[in-house]
């Protein structure tokens, strides 16, 4: 289940007509130069879309990203919201017999087969079930007609040859009360309690994906097999193919594989059932032993919204530029003084298919709630009587036109995956889909005409006293206050008096620089050929290595390391050391505040950050083309001019604080935390985080640590590689990384990290209110760094983790997944660590 971004909404649409077994796009709106408002949307003239005879839509798109690769979707319009009574998890069940065994691929061949052609089970083979879809994902290699054509056959035996054999189902049976065990904890104990007030009078209250426990403990298999006879058939069913192939191909593969399969006669009907309308204001309060946060929503309900003219396209720019500048004005609040709420946001879009919400949410530090609603509501009020001003929406107006210039620009580069993701999203709810250069047209024609007076409309339009629900979560704790549906009430009433003042934009229009360093010249170059590396090395020492790349065609990367980190900062200013970045940035830069900096910012594609790590430091870069002078300018501002914001310090300090004060009532929390003691053995270093521990955050020592660290830069080696050209590069790197500060001091990191225990150690956990277990298991010892041992090890690691699931999982039925990772650090020491995971029922865990 997914929240439609309302940032940048990629709308689209395809026009369906009466012929079968042909091309949909054959009355296509033709593309003009300047789309009509009142155009359709047409289909991208780059897919095929067609249907078959049987009623099974077809999507096809050539695409070369990542080459000898093809994306697979097998799309149902059917989930849980259309399960009877005594069906309640049965779709997601369904799912989930797909893969254990077909018409072709008894029992577990099918994940044998896959996973002998290295597609892995879960990121390349996967599927998920939510109210009302299903859909499956296979990727696979195109460079064999033979293992593609094999990857149509899987698909068509999902279609409507599963085998439901009697044995497999009542294994399954255990992995799904696995995965059903493993979602149980306080989210979900709240969440029982505000979904039918959420959705209230609607089926997707009752209906949740993972289904009741009763039902799947005792269902009768013909419950499970008369759910996919009802809902997988043709007239519900999508195939989906993009990736590096011959299209003629792909469709003569579509038709041989699934034109047989006989449409289903007297179907019952596919309901699109409804989230009724209510005068009234609803409340949710729940609370939960081991709920960690305090956190509200006010969700309103609006009806759906058209999706198929420009107009329409426009509509939603209109409601982007409204939550991105509302946003944008909530994380200024974010970073006062004894700051309002932890964060809060504004956003709109579907949560189910038949309604869309407005939602306005905040994250608050215990018994902070009354003042974390009335600072969103007074925003809101604000909003409605004052408005946005020109400033904020000129800026607006620009980053998004930036944001989509960048994506036509890498229109080639993307992955076929997301293009799969869009045409699902057709399938399902007629979403558009013109393509990247359409988008763009609207964009230029339309985005600069949208006026402030449409932008603001929307708060009245949206914000209203029907239709409204609050949903209240909170720890139940001693000293913990329960807010009441009076106070909410309250709240909400005196929220439509306040009197508030219109908006003040705290802007700085000045250079990122007012004054540009003197360069250093270039005293050593050299050139690998097999790499096709550049090195320079500047007169201060500074060495870089460039390598032009085409991966992306508007993108450059930067990076750069230096020995020392915090293996240099004494164990009583290590909390001064692990925050200081964060402190630093949370600052802003030379004369510009962080809030400053990103409006100055706003209309580029450009980001830096600085890091100290463990054994180094160094900062983090990227960029447009247009925009990588910008980029060493904020890098050299983080090595020569930085700002002491103790308002800034302060509200980042309080947020955290309020983020980590009820970690430890999580179970996962103390069980996490105490692996990490266990491994570390208790070192000082490497304990876990706490109220006392933010207690030794101090703004002038992180200050003195960060200054220390990236005082000198002589010994900083740069990395620089993506669409670049080295003459044009040259004189930016001359200039800003060589006019950096440096003193040829010499340094190294030092070894202050922690042994692992030796021999067999166990520890038990006992915390939670659920009957669920986790364990653990990690093997650790020393380890020769090379690349031959970590492939190896790689090897060996996917090699187990396969076999832990056939026998945890498929046989004995006992777990949902197991994870299986290593690690082989280098430096300080060569050695491995590799942790084995899973879940499983506590009376079972022996």
């Amino acid at each position: 289940m997914k929240l439609i971004s309302y940032l940048i909404p990629f709308l689209v649409l395809m026009i369906a007509c009466g012929t079968t077994n042909k091309h949909l796009d054959t009355i296509e709106t033709p593309q003009k130069s300047i789309p009509g408002l009142h155009d359709i949307i047409p289909s991208d003239q780059k897919v095929i879309k067609g249907m078959l005879d049987n009623g099974i839509t077809y999507y096809i798109r050539q695409n070369k990203k990542p080459e000898n690769r093809a994306e697979l979707r097998l799309v149902i319009n059917a989930g849980s919201i259309l399960e009877d009574n005594e069906q309640q998890g049965l779709a997601h069940f369904v799912e989930h017999m797909c893969f254990n065994g077909t018409e072709h691929f008894q029992k577990h061949e099918l994940i044998d087969f896959l996973e002998s052609i290295g597609m892995r089970f879960g990121a390349d083979i996967n599927a998920y079930t939510s109210f009302d879809e299903t859909v499956y994902m296979l990727e696979l290699p195109t460079d064999s007609l033979e293992l593609v054509d094999k990857g149509f056959l899987i698909l068509q035996d999902w279609a409507h040859a599963v085998s439901f054999d009697s044995v497999e189902i009542d294994k399954e049976r255990g992995v799904i009360l696995e995965e059903r065990r493993l979602g149980r904890g306080a989210n979900a104990r709240l969440r029982d309690k505000q979904f039918p007030i959420l959705l209230k009078d609607s089926k997707y209250a009752q209906r949740l994906p993972i289904g009741k426990k009763a039902v799947l403990d005792t269902f009768h298999h013909k419950s499970l097999t008369r759910f996919y006879k009802d809902w997988y058939r043709p007239d519900l069913m999508a195939v989906i193919v993009v990736g590096d192939f011959d299209v003629n191909t792909i469709e003569n593969l579509i038709k041989a594989h699934f034109s047989h399969i006989q449409p289903v006669e007297k179907a019952r009907e596919r309901i699109t059932f409804p989230v009724p309308d209510h005068p009234e204001t609803l409340f949710a309060i729940a609370s939960d032993v081991e709920a960690t946060q305090t956190r509200a929503s006010i969700y309103y309900k609006l009806p759906l919204t058209e999706e198929k003219t420009v107009k329409d396209y426009r509509d939603h720019l209109v409601e982007s530029l409204y939550n991105s500048m509302f946003n944008k004005r909530l994380a200024e609040l974010q970073k006062q003084q004894n700051p309002p709420f932890i964060f809060a946001s504004s956003g709109k879009g579907r949560l189910v298919r038949s309604k869309e919400f407005y939602i306005l949410s905040c994250m608050v530090k215990d018994n902070g709630l009354p003042r974390g609603l009335e600072s969103i509501l007074r925003e809101a009020r604000r909003v409605k009587l004052h408005g946005f001003t020109e400033s904020e929406i000129g800026r607006e107006k620009k980053s998004a036109m930036r944001r989509m210039e960048r994506a036509y620009k890498e229109r080639d580069k993307a992955k076929s995956r997301r293009y799969a993701s869009e045409y699902i999203r057709n399938f399902l709810t007629n979403e558009p889909m013109p393509g990247i250069e359409y988008e763009f047209e609207i964009y230029k024609a339309y985005l600069n005409g949208i006026t402030l007076s449409e932008v603001n409309s929307l708060a009245a339009k949206w914000i209203k006293d029907t239709n409204r629900v609050i949903t209240v979560s909170s720890p139940e704790k001693e000293g913990m206050k329960i807010i009441t549906e009076d106070e909410l009430t309250s709240i909400l009433n005196k929220s439509n008096q306040v009197v508030v003042e219109p908006y003040v934009d705290d802007m700085l229009d000045e250079p990122l620089l007012d004054k540009i360093p003197a360069a250093s010249e270039i005293v050593k170059e050299s050139y690998d050929e097999k790499l096709d590396l550049t090195e320079w090395q500047l007169a201060n020492g500074i060495k870089i290595y460039l390598k032009p790349t085409d991966f992306k065609n508007d993108q450059i990367l930067l990076t750069s390391t230096s020995p020392g980190g915090l293996s240099l900062v004494p164990d009583s200013l290590l909390v001064a050391g692990q925050t200081a970045t964060t402190v630093i940035q949370q600052s802003g830069l030379g004369k510009f505040s962080d809030i400053q900096l990103k409006k100055l910012l706003a209309d580029k594609v450009v980001s830096a950050s600085p890091f100290i790590g463990q054994l180094t430091e160094g900062v983090y870069g990227s960029s447009s083309q247009n925009d990588v002078e910008t980029m060493f300018q904020l890098i050299y501002l983080y090595f020569t001019s930085l700002r002491k914001d103790s308002t800034a310090f302060n509200s980042y300090r309080d947020r955290m604080k309020a983020m980590i004060k009820n970690r430890s009532l999580s179970p996962e929390s103390a069980y996490s935390d105490t692996i990490n003691v266990t491994l570390t053995q208790h070192h000082p270093r490497y304990k876990p985080w706490s109220s006392e521990t933010l207690n030794q955050m101090d703004l002038n020592k992180s200050f003195d640590i960060y200054m220390d660290r990236f005082s000198d830069a002589s010994d900083f080696t740069f990395f620089i590689v993506g669409n670049i050209e080295l003459e044009k590069i040259k004189p930016l790197v001359k200039t800003y990384l060589g006019g950096l500060p440096t003193t040829n001091r010499v340094e190294n990191w030092k070894d202050v990290s922690y042994d692992y225990p030796t021999g067999i150690v166990e520890k038990k956990v006992f915390r939670g209110k659920e009957p669920k277990c986790y364990s653990t298991i990690v093997f650790t010892g020393e380890f020769e760094w090379n690349r031959r041992n970590r492939v190896v090890a790689d090897a060996m690691l996917d090699v187990l983790q396969i076999k832990l699931r056939e026998k945890l999982r498929e046989d004995l039925g006992g777990t949902y997944s197991v994870q299986v990772y290593g690690s082989y650090p280098h430096f300080p020491d060569e050695e491995y660590s590799i942790n084995i995971r899973f879940g499983s029922d506590p009376q079972r865990v022996n």
